[in-house]
């Protein structure tokens, strides 16, 4: 993951790259890893060679992503600890209120450990800038703030205050934070959890969230906040992409209706562990 060698590990872990030894063998936290790796400034560690190929469609027009996009949805949901056969309960694809469709849905049924949740789901793109000078000013304030994105573990990024006292953000505890700002200056605002698609032919998945407000023209826009952070650093000539994650929508992201911090799967069995989900979105060619 960091191309490095054993002599470079060992100089990292001496300046402080947390790790555990196991039976003699070091494990590291994957999210440390990827973390180290992005910022390294190597120009090829497995995390600067992934995003940056994640990145390429930022750099280009924008037209492609306003079209209809359909995608291949398959989400498998696991039960830690299960105690028995139960009810899944998922938050599905909110596509529709934007003009998207569902369509082929496979719902979870009843059982133990582990269900699916499949469906064909259709996005669409628009083009429906920030109109309100106030917003605008809260999020070039965000933008320019200088917190650096990086890999956190879900949980973790509830706390923003944690997530940012440490000079860090991404996209659900700076969606959390923005929502708040944007309610303190007399706006209706929330946050909705969805996936980021195409990722690496959906090797990768990203929990994702965006911030969804009530615009001065009444019309409800979407702020993707982390992703124009990430595209301004990650790739040239983005100005474009970096505008239509203020405020438009884009065939890249599935919204769910899931909001801020909420989970995504829950099991009724009586297990105290989280759900697992684990997404598996495919273009459809």
């Amino acid at each position: 993951m960091l191309a490095c060698t054993q002599e470079d590990l060992d100089t990292l872990v001496d300046a402080g790259l947390p790790c555990e030894s196991r039976s003699g063998a070091r494990f590291f936290d994957a999210n440390d890893l990827y973390n180290l790796g992005m910022y390294s400034g190597k120009s090829r560690t497995q995390p600067e060679l992934a995003f940056r190929m994640l990145f390429r469609f930022a750099g280009r027009p924008v037209d492609a992503l306003l079209r209809p996009k359909t995608w291949n949805f398959r989400v498998t949901l696991e039960c830690g600890e299960c105690q028995g056969d139960a009810p899944w309960r998922f938050e599905e694809p909110d596509v529709a209120r934007f003009g998207g469709d569902l369509a082929e849905v496979t719902a979870p049924e009843t059982g133990r450990d582990s269900a699916v949740y499949a469906a064909r789901v259709t996005v669409t793109g628009a083009r429906t800038p920030l109109v309100s000078s106030e917003l605008r000013k809260v999020v070039h304030e965000y933008l320019d703030s200088g917190y650096r994105w990086q890999m956190i573990p879900v949980a973790m990024q509830a706390d923003y205050a944690l997530v940012h006292s440490l000079g860090s953000t991404s996209c659900i505890a700076a969606s959390l934070f923005l929502a708040e700002r944007f309610r303190a200056a007399g706006y209706r605002a929330g946050v909705r959890r969805g996936w980021f698609c195409g990722v690496l032919g959906g090797a990768l998945d990203l929990p994702h969230a965006c911030v969804e407000v009530t615009d001065d023209d009444g019309v409800v826009k979407t702020v993707d906040i982390a992703k124009a952070q990430l595209a301004a650093r990650l790739a040239k000539n983005t100005e474009e992409f970096q505008e239509l994650c203020l405020g438009s929508i884009y065939n890249k992201v599935i919204l769910s209706t899931a909001s801020g911090d909420m989970p995504l799967g829950h099991h009724d069995c009586g297990s105290r562990m989280p759900v697992q989900v684990r997404a598996d979105i495919q273009s459809v060619r």
